[in-house]
């Protein structure tokens, strides 16, 4: 999937980066969520890259890139160490300036580059996400339960890994069940993608030390940035899933207001992979977006 985009690697630090690059105009790079890698964009980046450069790396730690070995604190998977990643990425492009969206996961990454880099980044779309901490406020017994991977992931070293590593395969196929508006919408070649990766100790270990950061480094990240009243300079478009923010206590675009000014909101009506179960809404509100800024 996705032949018609180079493929690259790139050593950046403690870690070494697999990306696709393709495509015409200025710059965009596409970060993915969990439990996937760049090849969720397979139904987007096809009319993106008629009028944007796309990048689409696997994050450290999945599918083809690797991260490096877990720390105490998680710093080695949180969101400003993947920021950098990308930071490194794009410079090693020629891009000084550039738009970023991210999916779940990525999109943590993205808004976290936001606020790290905000001499880099010129357009930022969230998909489907809120922000960590507001995530973790928000978390009472419901939310709880539904989500109730973000504290089983989050779990000391080697209790995910273990049971993950029992049956990799159910453990994904349960997420992408439950979290998709029609599981029958996911390629069959994605998902075998996605279930590829987590055959591997390696990716099983840092993806949950991507939520370990997620519990941790990256929420006192946010606590800081908030109480300093620091918000993301650029324009932000919120896309949400209808499906998957259907419990939602806060409308995404009314938590996303505590973090930037200029933003903008598109709600699509699928589950939570919303850039393959929506691909043509999805990359035509992408598309409307970051060509408003030319």
């Amino acid at each position: 999937m996705l032949d018609a985009f180079e493929e690259r690697r790139l050593l950046v630090g403690e870690a070494e980066i697999y990306f696709r690059v393709g495509g015409k105009g200025p710059p965009l790079l596409l970060l993915h969520g969990y439990p996937q890698t760049h090849v969720m964009w397979h139904r987007v980046a096809p009319r993106l890259s008629q009028a944007f450069t796309l990048v689409m790396p696997d994050l450290r730690g999945y599918g083809r890139s690797k991260g490096p070995k877990a720390d105490p604190e998680h710093r080695g998977y949180s969101k400003r160490a993947m920021a950098e990643d990308m930071v490194r990425v794009m410079t090693a492009l020629g891009f000084e300036r550039f738009a970023v969206t991210g999916h779940d996961r990525g999109g943590r990454v993205g808004y976290r580059l936001c606020l790290d880099h905000p001499e880099r980044v010129d357009s930022f779309a969230a998909l489907d996400i809120i922000p960590t901490l507001d995530v973790w406020e928000q978390m009472d017994a419901d939310a709880a339960l539904s989500m109730f991977h973000w504290s089983f992931l989050a779990a000391p070293a080697p209790v995910p890994e273990r049971l993950i590593g029992g049956a990799p395969e159910f453990f994904v196929e349960q997420l992408l069940t439950r979290w998709s508006g029609n599981r029958l919408a996911l390629d069959p070649k994605a998902v075998n993608a996605y279930l590829t990766q987590f055959r591997r100790p390696e990716v099983i270990a840092a993806t949950c030390e991507d939520y370990r950061a997620g519990a941790t480094v990256d929420r006192e990240l946010d606590r800081i940035d908030r109480e300093a009243g620091r918000k993301i300079a650029c324009p932000v478009l919120v896309i949400w899933s209808r499906g998957y923010q259907a419990s939602a206590k806060i409308p995404p675009v009314e938590v996303w207001r505590r973090w930037a000014d200029d933003l903008t909101q598109v709600a699509l009506d699928c589950g939570h992979f919303v850039a393959e179960e929506a691909p043509e809404a999805c990359a035509e509100a992408l598309w409307q977006f970051f060509r408003s800024g030319d």
